[in-house]
């Protein structure tokens, strides 16, 4: 906004275009490899997960930034995709450790590989000071969003 009459800044009206783009793509469910149909909150959920070995429940919840119901009912949807499995953790019985299965490894690379398509295709458009200040950028946007 500008200082002097607080009216929305060309710089804000795009920032909210792009939060508005962002929801709508956080919406659309998209097809990840053989995995088939895939919710962003399902493939985030993958992407916290991790491609190698478990996690436990509640440190998924955390990565995540949600409740473990939450975690729990989207554990119940990834399964029944046959992209994670559940089993015992052995030093607690009462703590489950989650882990990809073949199918939730391969919807964790095709995510991986847009991502990086995505930064390529952004690298082709701008310059490396552009790069470099657009990464700076997102850090802080980050940080403020966390708070």
């Amino acid at each position: 906004m500008d200082k002097n009459n607080r009216s929305p800044s060309k710089g804000s009206r795009n920032l909210g275009q792009l939060f508005l783009q962002l929801r709508r793509l956080e919406r659309q469910p998209q097809q990840f490899g053989s995995a088939g149909s895939i919710t962003p909150s399902e493939i985030h959920t993958i992407e916290g997960i991790g491609y190698e070995g478990a996690v436990l429940m509640n440190e998924l919840a955390t990565r995540l930034g949600v409740t473990k119901g939450a975690v729990s009912q989207l554990v119940v949807r990834l399964e029944a995709k046959q992209l994670v499995t559940r089993s015992a953790y052995p030093q607690d019985s009462r703590a489950t450790l989650i882990s990809l299965t073949d199918k939730g490894k391969e919807a964790y690379k095709v995510h991986e590989e847009l991502h990086i398509q995505f930064y390529d295709q952004l690298r082709a458009e701008l310059g490396q000071e552009e790069i470099e200040i657009f990464e700076k950028c997102i850090e802080k946007l980050n940080a403020m969003l966390q708070k």
